[in-house]
């Protein structure tokens, strides 16, 4: 391990540390930061930053938030992982919160988001599988949307700058426009078994579903017996001003993935299934996971349910946005170097032009608000779920000089 000098601060001897012996797949901001605290970050410099960004959506309660320390380290003492050769109390209660807050049937909880993309494609061939007799059916995507990383994720992610390299990918997968539901339906074959997109699109720029769009899809599948999935896995968990975004359309999918917020900084996921795809899907033996669903992930999923529920985490989101988007309004008339604004809920986007959208990251990070970006043109924010007005006008504050 490096020595840290006065010449040498402890969070460059640490960036150089982890530049030696970890894969250099990200390029990260040159900041260490140590500790969290409420919605804000501390470096190793012990410099305080203002959390816009929540871990990209994942830390919806801030940090430390009250109890939810405790009921992983009352966990820790007890069990933390056993497999799922055998039950589990957290499990069973976990279970229980995401069926009861999606009004769906089943829950199979994962490692990631990824996993969750994974296993909901899985169940839908193996639907129409059980359905036909037979395999070779095919999936509609959508064009600029992301699902993971993953061989299965990237055959679904509308972009080609994330799956060319890998290819070739799985087969059997046919791209339409998001919110043109024309498009949607010439991609529809009588092989297609499942249409999947994110009920709001993150990486590729923030951008919710149209009313009419969503409710047309999930018509077409209805006609045509398709398995409809709906990603929330950064849209979900409160963060639109319902438990999940599909919640505020009036329309409910055949499977939903989650993950992000669901654990609030635990790696876990899930895909929820209905009841019909529930019964004719994956069967013993057709699924797995070492770690997923383990006793440690499931009381952080139960414990942000029940924090959720008791502390009214919605209804602060819900109460909230009107004044949030009032604001990000307002910048973005103001401001010669923002076109847009668009979003739902505590997942906003500014379409920022005439300059490099990493250049506002950049300097709001030097001046101590954590945003990211989205897309080649947008500046995210997705802050955790437990914000207050003044942390609204502290981040506008530090924009308005960023875009000055």
């Amino acid at each position: 391990m490096e020595i840290t000098t006065k010449s040498q601060p402890a969070g460059t001897a640490l960036m150089n540390q982890t530049e030696e012996n970890v894969l250099h797949t990200y390029n990260r901001f040159p900041v260490v930061f140590q500790r969290g605290e409420g919605v804000y970050l501390y470096d190793t410099e012990g410099k305080k930053y203002l959390d816009f960004a929540a871990g990209i959506a994942v830390n919806s309660l801030g940090y430390h938030y009250p109890g939810y320390d405790e009921a992983l380290k009352d966990q820790i003492s007890r069990l933390m992982h056993i497999s799922n050769l055998y039950y589990n109390e957290p499990i069973a209660a976990a279970g229980e919160d995401l069926v009861r807050m999606s009004g769906m049937s089943k829950v199979f909880f994962t490692n990631s988001g990824t996993e969750a993309i994974e296993g909901a494609l899985k169940a839908a061939k193996k639907y129409a599988f059980i359905r036909d007799g037979h395999a070779g059916h095919e999936i509609v995507a959508m064009n600029h949307s992301f699902h993971g990383r993953s061989i299965g994720a990237l055959s679904v992610t509308g972009n080609a700058h994330y799956r060319e390299p890998f290819e070739p990918l799985m087969g059997g997968v046919r791209f339409a426009d998001f919110n043109d539901l024309e498009s949607v339906r010439q991609a529809v074959t009588d092989k297609t078994c499942a249409i999947i997109l994110e009920t709001v699109q993150g990486e590729g720029g923030i951008y919710p579903a149209d009313p009419e769009f969503l409710a047309g899809v999930r018509n077409l599948c209805d006609e045509k017996d398709i398995i409809l999935i709906l990603d929330e896995i950064q849209c979900g968990m409160g963060r639109t001003g319902d438990y999940f975004a599909w919640q505020g359309y009036g329309i409910k999918p055949d499977i939903m993935t989650c993950a992000k917020a669901l654990g609030c900084g635990v790696p876990v996921g899930a895909f929820v299934l209905n009841e019909k795809t529930a019964r004719q899907s994956l069967m013993p033996g057709d699924h797995g996971t070492t770690y997923g669903g383990n006793p440690f992930v499931c009381a952080a999923v139960h414990k942000v349910f029940e924090i959720y529920e008791q502390d009214h985490v919605i209804d602060h989101v819900r109460e909230l946005t009107p004044y949030l988007e009032a604001k990000l309004t307002e910048l973005a008339e103001s401001s010669p170097f923002v076109s847009a604004r668009r979003g739902k809920g505590f997942m906003q986007g500014l379409v920022i032009k005439d300059r490099p959208v990493g250049e506002v990251v950049k300097k709001a990070l030097e001046k101590g608000l954590v945003v990211i970006s989205a897309g080649a043109d947008v500046l995210r924010l997705v802050p955790p779920l437990v914000i207050e007005r003044e942390h609204i006008d502290e981040m506008l504050k530090i924009l308005a000089e960023c875009l000055a």
